[in-house]
């Protein structure tokens, strides 16, 4: 990695036990533990259309309110994000045939 880059990932340990539960977040520098953290609570079944996967920025709602979208514009270098997932008990996961229902519903 060139001077000045760092590899920076983040864990989710998710509670299980169905849908909406929290877990705890691990942010890793190089490898290394900087953070951790509790999240009460996870988005159960679907997003709002205009909520976006922003990387570096937040172009909608905000995380937390500590937070504004102005001024949370990271000033950096993005060079790639990688999504990896891991196994779980998959006990919070609905079928296609459900997520259609629930789309449907929403109408």
């Amino acid at each position: 990695m060139p001077a000045g880059e760092h590899q920076v990932r983040m864990e989710f340990a998710y509670d299980g036990g169905g849908l909406g539960k929290g877990g705890t977040a691990t942010l890793y520098v190089d490898g290394q533990e900087v953070g951790e953290g509790r999240v009460e609570g996870t988005v159960p079944l679907v997003f709002s259309a205009d909520e976006t996967t922003d990387v570096g920025y937040e172009s909608g709602t905000t995380v937390s309110d500590d937070h504004s979208a102005e001024g949370s514009r990271f000033t950096g270098t993005i060079n790639w994000v990688q999504i990896d997932v891991g196994a779980d008990d998959e006990d919070h996961v609905i079928s296609a045939d459900e997520r259609l229902r629930v789309a449907m519903a929403r109408q």
